[in-house]
C-alpha cells in the first residue's frame, strides 16, 4: 500500500480531514511490513478524546489496518491545535 492510498482513505473517511503520510522507516524488501507515520488534521476531532480521533482514523483504514498495514503511528489535531503545535516553526 502506497502512502497516497493511506492519505485518500483517512481524508474519504474523516470530515474534512488533511491527512500526510509518511514511511517512518525504510521498508525490508524481505519482509513487507508497511509501517506508516500519519498526521491528520481535521474539525471533526473536536470535543473529541485522543482515543476516539484514533478510533475515527482506524474506522477510516477499514480493512486495510488488518490486511495491508502493519503499524501506525498517529497525530491527530483539530485545526487550532495543530496551528498551535506549528506556530512556531
Amino acid at each position: 500500500m502506497e502512502t497516497e492510498e493511506v492519505e485518500r482513505l483517512i481524508e474519504s473517511g474523516i470530515e474534512d480531514a488533511e491527512a500526510t503520510v509518511t514511511l517512518p522507516r525504510v521498508p525490508d524488501e524481505e519482509h513487507e511490513d508497511a509501517h506508516f507515520a500519519a498526521v491528520i488534521v481535521s474539525p471533526a476531532f473536536e470535543g473529541k478524546t485522543l482515543v476516539q480521533q484514533h478510533q475515527m482514523v482506524y474506522d477510516a483504514l477499514g480493512e486495510s489496518m488488518t490486511t495491508d498495514i502493519h503499524a501506525m503511528e498517529l497525530k491527530t489535531y483539530t485545526p487550532e491545535e495543530h496551528e498551535t503545535v506549528n506556530g512556531d516553526e
